[in-house]
């Protein structure tokens, strides 16, 4: 897979989440955001959420989880994905590339 690739399945996932989900919590999930609520007592349960997976994001990234996962299915960084390019694109590598042995060319006159 390419960046083109990731970049047109974040596409499209954002697409399918729409601005609302409906999600279903198990007992010990809905104990602890109950709790969560209680203590930091945000203006809605959504709040909490949104923070949920800001925090779920930024851990993955600080990690190294989340290039690891796109690394294996799309060849790519989170820092490839942000810049547009891959970092053979930014450092020229793609540019020239070497054909066969590269010691070939000192026999030539």
């Amino acid at each position: 897979m390419t960046l083109d690739a990731l970049s047109e399945d974040v596409t499209q996932a954002d697409e399918e989440l729409g601005g609302e989900i409906a999600v279903d919590l198990d007992r010990e999930t809905r104990n602890e955001l109950a709790m969560l609520v209680t203590a930091l007592g945000p203006e809605s349960t959504d709040e909490l959420l949104r923070r949920a997976v800001h925090m779920l994001f930024q851990s993955t990234v600080e990690t190294g989880t989340l290039d690891f996962h796109l690394r294996s299915g799309y060849d790519v960084t989170y820092d490839e994905y942000l810049s547009g390019m891959t970092f053979d694109e930014m450092t020229g590598t793609n540019q020239f590339p070497q054909q066969g042995d590269p010691d070939d060319r000192r026999y030539q006159f």
